[in-house]
């Protein structure tokens, strides 16, 4: 299947720092890394977290990464799909919530 997204471009994403900006490269991944270890939350709890964003901000690339990161660290696909759904209904109640903006302003202009 072909689309516009190269799935053989994720094992680029280590090099982005090839067009003079290496240093922000270097530090962008540091963060990442220690983002990513052990904390409060496990391994395993911020891949699942990290599965629930890519999908919420649409990133293929990240789907990708995300979906194989948690299946090796032991997350069951009722655990995986359970996280997109939580991400899918938090992007809805964030568009929806905004609906009161325009009630109110209906409610301003009709009354």
């Amino acid at each position: 299947m072909k689309t516009y997204y190269n799935p053989e471009d994720l094992a680029k994403f280590g090099k982005i720092g090839e067009f003079g900006a290496n240093n922000l490269a270097k530090k962008f991944f540091d963060y990442y890394g220690e983002t990513f270890k052990d904390g409060a939350l496990s391994e395993r709890e911020k891949s699942l977290i990290a599965l629930a964003v890519a999908h919420a901000l649409q990133c293929p690339y990240c789907i990708d990464a995300y979906t194989s990161d948690t299946i090796a660290k032991g997350c069951s696909e009722d655990e995986m799909m359970e996280a997109v759904h939580v991400a899918a209904s938090m992007a809805a109640g964030v568009k929806l919530v905004h609906s009161v903006q325009m009630i109110n302003k209906a409610k301003e202009l009709i009354m």
